[in-house]
């Protein structure tokens, strides 16, 4: 049997999971045998980047959940699906599923209920479909098989890498857009996702009047139909915080090329890919010692407790006053990151789908591909 990649997401904005999915098909589809092809099922809507992958099947008939739902199980017959995004066709079986996290049931306020309720029955669905679930961290390993009631054996972490931003060209202009002054400001990613922990960061900087000098910029911002957080409505203001909102890879790159450093202080994540971006740009980290926050960063991170304003407002405060110290963390960061590439995470992917009786790339047969 062949198997194909749910390509979904390439008509969806990219936040984390997207980036993953992404990267991960990129990386899987330069690493297929030669005379075999990696293809990617898309929907009509596709933008930028995913439009860039190669080997796409384009299936035009209806958009977003109504396209995974009806659509792709109905072209994908005969193909075992590769779902990178958390949800599957529900009416297929023989899939493997990468599973971010289980954020829906340990902290359902942050999400609308309608998003709730859907992954909820995607979720409870999943393990009588016996697929192959992949997911990006221990933590979220034990997550799953906690409220999915699965043996840890049939979870494997495939862990997320940074090193896409090599092919990102620095935007430094963003700098003088947003009024900046090298290492005399703070970045903060994620916004207004309750989990991000904004409004404590937010409390903190209230803290740090020593640090009159130092602006905190906020970049990201709220999907509707899918989180739910009053901050939308009303942004606090204030002359030392810059609400960035959405910014390009590039100049993303630049803001953490030229940070003090990035405060991550998220309440959950699955894995946690912007410390890993930021130590790969060489920006110290001030981070949360929550969820998977530890697995990910180890000893390159300097962490605070996320419920606590004043310790966030101390650990900022350490970073940014000892130059000492956050040179030590940027280097420990930078060595740190390189420990994750893409190349190695397709890699793992592969193995794992050749484990399965039968499965291939489509192009040629399977046992040609074993020689």
């Amino acid at each position: 049997m062949a198997f194909a990649i749910n390509g979904k997401f390439t008509s969806q904005p990219v936040t984390g999971v997207q980036r993953v999915a992404y990267e991960l098909t990129r990386a899987m589809q330069m690493r297929v045998p030669p005379g075999e092809q990696l293809e990617v099922y898309v929907p009509r809507d596709t933008r930028e980047p995913g439009a860039r992958l190669k080997w796409q099947r384009r299936f035009p008939w209806l958009r977003g959940t109504l396209w995974e739902q009806i659509t792709l199980p109905l072209v994908s017959r005969g193909v075992r699906l590769l779902n990178l995004c958390n949800t599957n066709p529900l009416l297929k079986r023989r899939q493997v599923v990468m599973v971010h996290d289980m954020a829906v049931y340990d902290v359902p306020g942050g999400f609308s209920k309608k998003f709730v309720l859907w992954y909820r029955l995607c979720f409870f669905v999943l393990p009588r479909m016996q697929p192959m679930i992949l997911t990006v961290s221990k933590f979220s390993r034990s997550r799953i098989c906690h409220h999915l009631k699965v043996d840890e054996s049939r979870v494997a972490v495939v862990h997320p890498a940074a090193d896409h931003l090599d092919r990102v060209a620095s935007d430094p202009a963003v700098l003088e857009r947003l009024n900046l002054v090298k290492d005399f400001y703070c970045v903060v990613v994620g916004s207004l996702d309750p989990r991000k922990n904004l409004q404590r960061v937010l409390e903190a900087i209230e803290k740090l009047g020593h640090l009159d000098h130092v602006k905190f910029v906020v970049v990201g911002g709220k999907n509707a139909r899918i989180f739910n957080s009053d901050l939308s409505e009303q942004q606090p203001q204030s002359e030392r915080v810059v609400w960035a909102g959405f910014v390009t890879d590039g100049e993303l790159k630049a803001l953490y090329e030229n940070a003090g450093c990035l405060v991550f202080p998220s309440l959950y994540e699955g894995f946690g890919l912007p410390p890993l971006e930021a130590m790969y740009c060489g920006c110290p980290v001030v981070a949360s010692s929550r969820t998977s926050i530890p697995e990910v960063c180890g000893d390159a991170a300097l962490y605070c407790d996320a419920t606590s304003a004043n310790d966030i407002a101390e650990k900022i405060s350490l970073m940014m006053t000892d130059d000492v110290l956050r040179q030590r963390y940027k280097a420990m960061g930078y060595e740190r990151a390189r420990e994750f590439r893409w190349d190695m995470t397709a890699q793992a992917v592969l193995e794992l789908l050749k484990g399965q009786a039968g499965v291939r790339v489509s192009g040629v047969p399977a046992s040609a591909s074993a020689g």
